[in-house]
Order: structure tokens, then sequence, then C-alpha cells
């Protein structure tokens, strides 16, 4: 009897161990089964909530599209930097879907989202501004009368760093009683309503015209005039209220405010290029890079061919340099014997401007070559030429390139493929007449993005500038309202006040 009992207590416990295991495992697999269903996609979503895509593209517009090109038909811009990969077979298209994709593409720059940049502009007194321009102040006023009569700027080589006058010319002009055109930068007089604050100091024209020490002088006036802008800005009030993250100075010459620099340093600088600053002091996220202004005409009516400009390669103007500039005299060693390349040494005197004008218009293929620094009005005057830039400057930064693609228009070279035998003459006669024209086309549309003037235009080189700075805003104000967040927590009560620090002092 008691044997019984034992064998049916061993069968039912067997029985529940059994069930156990095959709940367990169902269990088990049907977790399994909702983990993975849940890493796919999700189809409980209401699309309708999702932004529309056509949106999205409209706020994308360059990027999406130059991915979508560049999957499409490798740019020669890419095709030069990579040439040290082996080449990939390329996918064919039908010629139709190859004009459909130009037409509808063109020049991928965001320009249709124009924000207005409410600027606080200093009264500097007019030694640092119209006052290099020998301008004569009447009455109180420390600005011209532009109604009246605009001061003119040096022409010559002063012209390609005078970027701070175009932009002070059109600060000024957004106050006239019937400005000329709609501006993206507007002047307002309460500091606390400014996108930006903007120090109107002819950075580039005082290290032009007085960096030169005088017989009796220590100091030259062009660093006489940098100690007493740093002594008058950082008294202001918006500065100390900012620590100066919120202040735009301009200074495009690589030697210009060479001193102020060092103590100016947060404010957010229009510069040519970084080459002769340390990293701490200016950067790509920091800072904007500005184009020169070209010195050689506009090529107006342009008409020519692919056949019509005989030189293939053109470069004219100083060959030996020091820092970088090395490559320049490598590549002249390199190039000077070719049939159908112009490689000479030229200056602006005795019709240089002009000889290079001409050189230029006739010519394929126009080189920009790292000299000094990582850039040069070279490039401004190939674009203003409609000569395609062969650019070879490895630390280059070029301007607007957030929202402009130059392997369009342009043709990089690594400086390591370029000092090779034959390599430039090889790589720029694999160019075809089409891919050369669509290259320049592109530089036809982009051109006016270059022009500086005044009164400024929609869509040139002053607007476009403006437009940089109002794409820094957002970062500056992140940047400003973070630096507040624990300022309460170092309020002190001192005879039952409470004091709480500048933000000056949080930098």
């Amino acid at each position: 009897m008691a044997e019984r009992q034992a064998s049916s207590l061993a069968v039912n416990t067997r029985k529940s161990l059994f069930c156990l295991f095959i709940l367990t495992s169902t269990l088990f697999i049907l977790s399994w089964f909702f983990v993975l269903r849940s890493t796919g996609s999700p189809h409980f979503i209401d699309h309708k909530l999702l932004p529309n895509s056509k949106l999205l593209a409209m706020m994308d517009n360059g990027i999406s599209g130059s991915e979508s090109q560049n999957d499409v038909e490798p740019s020669v811009g890419n095709r030069s930097i990579l040439v040290d990969k082996e080449e990939e077979e390329k996918p064919t298209i039908s010629s139709q879907d190859k004009e459909a994709s130009q037409a509808n593409n063109g020049v991928k720059c965001n320009t249709n989202e124009k924000v207005a940049v409410k600027v606080f502009m200093y009264d500097l007194p007019p030694e640092f501004h119209f006052g290099l321009l020998d301008w004569k102040p009447q009455g109180r006023s420390v600005w011209p009368d532009l109604q009246t009569k605009v001061p003119a700027y040096p022409g010559g080589l002063n012209l390609q760093h005078s970027i701070e006058y175009w932009l002070t010319l059109d600060v000024l002009a957004s106050e006239l009683p019937n400005p000329p055109n709609v501006h993206t930068a507007i002047r307002v007089r309460n500091s606390s309503e400014a996108d930006i604050i903007f120090i109107p100091f002819f950075s580039s024209l005082s290290y032009n015209r007085f960096s030169r020490i005088n017989p009796h002088q220590k100091k030259s006036n062009n660093k006489l005039l940098q100690d007493k802008l740093v002594k008058y800005v950082t008294a202001q009030q918006e500065w100390k209220i900012s620590g100066g993250r919120d202040h735009l100075i301009v200074a495009h010459h690589p030697n210009s405010l060479l001193d102020g620099r060092m103590k100016l340093w947060p404010a957010t600088f229009i510069l040519s290029d970084f080459g002769r600053y340390p990293p701490n002091i200016a950067n790509v996220e920091k800072d904007i890079i500005a184009p020169y202004k070209h010195v050689i005409k506009s090529y107006v009516n342009d008409s020519s061919t692919f056949d019509s400009r005989p030189t293939l390669l053109y470069f004219q103007g100083a060959i030996y340099r020091k820092d970088g500039g090395f490559v320049r005299q490598e590549l002249f060693y390199l190039l000077q014997d070719e049939k159908d390349v112009h490689f000479t040494f030229g200056s602006v005197q005795k019709d240089g401007i002009k000889k290079a004008s001409q050189g230029m218009h006739t010519s394929k293929f126009c080189l920009n070559i790292a000299g000094d620094t990582p850039s040069s009005n070279r490039l401004f005057d190939a674009i203003a030429s409609h000569c395609v830039p062969v650019i070879i400057s490895d630390d280059i930064e070029l301007p607007y390139e957030d929202v402009l693609d130059y392997s369009e228009f342009c043709i990089f070279v690594r400086t390591r493929d370029a000092l090779k035998k034959n390599f430039l003459v090889n790589l720029t006669r694999s160019i075809g007449m089409d891919e050369w024209t669509q290259m320049w086309r592109r530089l036809q549309e982009v051109q006016k993005f270059y022009e500086f003037q005044y009164p400024s235009k929609e869509g040139d080189a002053v607007q476009m500038i403006w437009q940089a700075v109002a794409r820094k805003v957002p970062a500056i104000r992140m940047k400003l309202n973070k630096s507040r967040r624990f300022s309460r927590s170092y309020v002190r009560k001192e005879k039952g006040l409470s004091r709480i620090p500048s933000p000056s002092n949080f930098w």
C-alpha cells in the first residue's frame, strides 16, 4: 500500500515539473518575441504627427541634395581628393536623368531662409573707422552722412581686406529714412534687444597704414589704436555683462589686431583664415570665415567656351613664400616647362591686375596655392573670372561652407598629391568639356556671393556674411544662458542686501 502511494506521488511530481517546464518555456519564448517585435519598425506611430518630409527637405536643402548627387555621380572635387584610393566603377546614368538632376539641384546654397540680425554698434570715435580714411566728422556725429557722400576706401591690394568697411556701411544704411534695400542687418539702439554687438574697428586698414614705427615712437600707431580699443570695449557695460561672448569684430588681414586679439578673444571674429591664430583664440566653431574682395574685374557677359580658353592651368603671383608657401616654388619647378601652363611671378605693379584678369579669363583652371597663410585672394579672383579653381591648401577654411558645396565648382588636391610629377597636368587634362562646362556654369551662379558693394544687394557677400553671423547667434545665446545657470547659487547677503556677481567673472 505504501509503495503504491509513493509511486503515485512520484508520477504526480513528474507531471507537475513537466507542466511547469512547458509553462516557463512558453513564457520565455513569448517574452523574446515581444522584445524582438519592439526593436523593429514601430507600426503603432501615427505618421500624421511626424514632420512633413517636404518641409524637412527644404530645411536640409543642400546637405541632402549634395549627398544624393554624390551617391549618383562622384564630383570632380571628391575624385581629386581621393586619388590615393583605387578607382571605383561609376554607375551608368541616362542623359535625361543627368539633365533632370542638374535642373532640380542647381547650386545648393540654402539662402532662402533669411533671418534679420539685430545689431548694436558701438559709436566708436572716428579714429577707429572712417577717420582712417581721412574723413573729418562734422558736429558731434561720429559717422558720415551716407546720403551726402560715402567715404572712399583706398584701392589696390588694400581692397582685398576691406570687409569691416562694407559691413559698417551696411549697418549705417539700415537707419536711413529710405533704406536702399531690404537689409539682413538692422541697427538697434538698445543693446538688450540686439542679437550681436558690433565693434566697428577698421583693423586691416589700421595695419596696412600704421603698422610701421615712426623714428620717435616706441609703438606703432596701429598698436596704440589697439590698446585704446581694448580699453574702450572692455570698459563697456555690454562687454562686462557677457564677457564679450556676444561681440563681433573683423580682423580679416592675417596680421591685423595682433595684440588686441589676445584680449578680445571671447568675441566672434570675422577672419580670412585661422593660419596665424592658436585654436584657443580663434576656431571654426566660434568664428566666421569671410571671402576676400577680389581685385580683378568681374567677367561680365562671359560667353567663353572650353575651347576658347587655351590655357590649361594659370598662376601668377609671388612664388617664393615663407611658412607653408614652399609648395608654390616646388610646383613652379614641376610646371614651368608645360606648354599650356602659365606659371609666372607677378604683382600689382605695372598693370599686374590687368594682366591677371586677361590671363584668368582665358584659362580653364586657376591654381589657388597656400602661401604665407592657408588662404589667398586668388581663389576669389578665379571665381570672379569663372576660371575653375584648383585649391592646393590642406588647412584652408572656406566662406559659407556650411550652406555651400564647393566641390561643385572647385577641385581640391592634397599637397602631397600635387607635388607628384605630372599629377596636376594629368588630372586637369582628364576633365572633359562637359564636366568643365558644368563647373563653369556653377561659377557664374555663385559669383554674386562674393561681390562686395554699397548699397548691398540680396545674396551678395555683405548679406551672406550677416547670414553667417545669424547662424552663430543661437550657439552664442546657449553659451550665455548656460553661464547663468548657477548665478543664484553665488548670491551673498551683505547687510541685508543680496548681491549677484557679474557674469563676466564666470568666464
